[in-house]
C-alpha cells in the first residue's frame, strides 16, 4: 500500500475536478496526477530509492501536494518542516532524518549545507517535470515509513515520529468516520502550516478529491474570501485562530452557510471561549485531542455536541469528547502503568493504528513513550463514568506547591470567565517555601483594567483559595510559536530575568 498511490487513485476517478487551488492557480486531479508522477520519475531517476528522506521546508504553496504525492509515489519518506523554524533546528532535523533532497521556498532561511536544495518554482524544479514520468507508484508495504514529523522540541531535541502509510490512512479514514465524508463538492481550506496538523487533513481531502485551497497563511480576509467563494469549507484551526474569528466574524454578513466545518485542537479550548464560538458558528465544530506521535487522532467532540441547550453541555464543552473510531484510551499511573478508575487522573495513553511506530534512530526516547502497546502521550487527565476524556494539563506544565498538585488550565477557566480578561496563561514560579507558587499572566480586555484584587475575588469565587495565583503579570500579549500555541516556556523565562 502506497499512501501516495491511493490519492493517485483518486485522482483517476476524479480527473476534471479541481484538486488543488492556490490563488489563481488551479491543479485539476489529471493535473496532479500527471505532475506527481513526473517528479516521481525525475527523483527515482537521480538515483533516490525507496524510504530515503526528501526535507521539505515550505511556505504554503502549490507545490506542496505535488512534492508529497511524488515523493509518495516514487517510495520516498516526506520530512515536512515549518518554514519558520531556525535554522539551528533545521539543522537538526536535516542530519537527524539524513534526508538526500530538500525542497524549499523563497523567504526561507537557509542553512549551510551539502544537500542539494531545490526552490520551488525555479528552473531547476521545473525541469523535474521534464524527465520520465513513472506510470504507476511503486509498491510499498502499509508497514513503510511515509511521513517523519518532528516535534516540536518544547522538552530538548526535536523527535522524529515515524509515521507509515498504515498510520496515515487510519488517521484519514478516522476523519471520514468521526467528522465529515468528503467529495468533489467539499473545499478543504488549508490557512495553518502545511507541515503541520493542516497538512494531514489536506491528505484526508485529496483521498476523497475534494478542492484544495491552500492560503499562504492565516489571514481573516484571505479566509473570510474563501468562505464567501466556495461551498462547503472546512479548515483546522488552533483556539487561538479561532477565537480571532469569533471576534471578526460576529455581527458581520460573512455567509457561514458556506461553511461546513472547523475543527479545533492543538491547545487548551477554554468553555468561555468555546460558548462564543458555538453561538457563532452553531454546530460547526468539532474538537480533536490528538499528538504527531497519531496524528489528529486520539478523541473528539462530534459537531453533534456542541450545544449549550444540553443537560450536560457544562461537561460536555469542558471534555476533549470521546475517542475515536479506531483508538482505545485509558488513563494510567505514570509510574505503575496501573489503568486508573473512572474520575482518577493520570497519564492518558493511546492505542490503534494511528499511533506511530517510534521515533526515527531514537530507541531511548521510543521506549519511554511505547510501553506495553501503549502511547504516553504526557497528557494528564482522567475519564469521566461517561466515557469522557478530559485533559486537566500536560505533565510538564502541573504546578506542586506545598506537595499539592495544581494545574494550570483549571485557573486558567476561571481567570477566562471574567469579561476583563481577553487572555490568560499560568505557570509555576519557584518558590522557597512552598516548592512552585502559582504566576498568572494576563492580557486584559480593551477599555478594562481590573486589578489584581478584583482577579483575585473573582478566581475565588469558582476554585479552590490555595489554587488562586500568588502573582500577576499584566502583558500585552502572550508569546506565542509559529502554530500560535503559548509559549510557556518562554513566560517561565521572564520570572527568572
Amino acid at each position: 500500500m502506497n499512501f501516495g498511490g491511493l490519492i493517485l487513485t483518486a485522482a483517476r476517478a476524479l480527473p476534471t475536478a479541481a484538486a488543488v487551488t492556490f490563488g489563481e492557480h488551479v491543479l485539476t486531479y489529471s493535473d496532479l496526477s500527471d505532475r506527481a508522477l513526473r517528479l516521481a520519475g525525475a527523483l527515482r531517476a537521480r538515483g533516490l530509492e525507496p524510504g530515503d528522506r526528501i526535507l521539505v521546508q515550505m511556505h504554503n504553496r502549490l507545490e506542496i501536494p505535488e512534492i508529497m504525492v511524488g515523493c509518495w509515489a516514487a517510495g520516498l519518506v516526506v520530512v515536512p518542516v515549518n518554514a519558520k523554524l531556525h535554522e539551528k533546528e533545521v539543522s537538526h532535523i536535516l542530519e537527524d532524518s539524513g534526508a538526500s533532497l530538500v525542497f524549499c521556498s523563497d523567504g526561507i532561511n537557509r542553512i549551510d549545507t551539502t544537500i542539494e536544495t531545490i526552490d520551488a518554482g525555479s528552473d531547476a524544479y521545473q525541469a523535474l517535470f521534464t524527465s520520465g514520468r513513472l506510470e504507476a507508484a511503486v509498491n510499498t508495504r502499509p508497514e513503510d515509513l511515509a511521513w517523519l514529523f518532528y516535534t516540536s522540541g518544547t522538552t530538548g531535541r526535536p523527535k522524529g515520529a515515524m509515521l507509515s502509510n498504515r498510520n496515515l490512512l487510519a488517521m484519514a479514514n478516522a476523519y471520514y468516520a468521526d467528522i465529515d465524508q468528503l467529495g468533489p463538492d467539499d473545499t478543504m481550506l488549508i490557512a495553518a502550516p502545511a507541515s503541520h496538523g493542516a497538512g494531514l487533513y489536506m491528505l484526508a481531502a485529496l483521498l476523497k478529491g475534494a478542492n484544495v485551497v491552500i492560503s499562504p497563511g492565516f489571514d481573516i480576509e484571505e479566509v473570510e474570501q474563501v468562505v464567501r467563494g466556495y461551498r462547503s469549507v472546512s479548515l483546522f484551526a488552533v483556539p487561538t485562530i479561532l477565537n480571532r474569528l469569533v471576534a471578526a466574524w460576529s455581527g458581520s454578513d460573512v455567509p457561514l452557510e458556506n461553511l461546513r466545518t472547523i475543527i479545533y485542537g492543538g491547545a487548551p479550548m477554554y468553555v468561555a471561549d468555546l460558548e462564543r464560538a458555538i453561538d457563532l458558528f452553531g454546530v460547526r465544530l468539532f474538537q480533536l485531542f490528538a499528538q504527531g506521535e497519531s496524528p489528529m487522532t486520539i478523541s473528539g467532540l462530534p459537531k453533534r455536541l456542541h450545544r449549550r441547550d444540553l443537560q450536560e453541555s457544562e461537561r460536555l464543552l469542558s471534555s476533549c469528547g470521546y475517542p475515536r473510531t479506531g483508538a482505545s484510551v485509558q488513563v494510567r499511573e505514570p509510574e505503575s502503568g496501573a489503568q486508573l478508575a473512572p474520575g482518577v487522573a493520570g497519564e492518558i495513553c493511546a492505542q490503534g493504528d494511528a499511533v506511530m511506530m517510534g521515533y526515527w534512530n531514537n530507541p531511548e526516547a521510543t521506549a519511554k513513550t511505547l510501553r506495553a502497546g501503549w502511547l504516553w502521550t504526557g497528557d494528564l487527565g482522567y475519564i469521566d463514568p461517561d466515557g469522557l476524556l478530559h485533559v486537566v494539563d500536560r505533565s510538564k506544565d502541573m504546578i506542586i506547591s506545598g506537595g499539592t498538585n495544581i494545574y494550570p488550565r483549571e485557573v486558567e477557566e476561571a481567570l477566562l470567565t471574567h469579561p476583563g480578561v481577553v487572555e490568560a496563561a499560568v505557570v509555576g514560579a519557584p518558590d522557597p517555601e512552598w516548592g512552585e507558587s502559582v504566576v498568572a499572566f494576563v492580557v486584559r480586555a480593551q477599555g478594562s483594567e481590573p486589578d489584581e484584587a478584583e482577579l483575585d475575588a473573582h478566581v475565588c469565587a469558582q476554585i479552590a483559595r490555595f489554587k488562586r495565583p500568588k502573582l500577576y503579570r499584566f502583558v500585552s500579549a502572550l508569546p506565542k510559536s509559529d502554530y500560535a500555541k503559548i509559549l510557556k516556556s518562554e513566560l517561565r523565562k521572564q520570572l527568572v530575568l
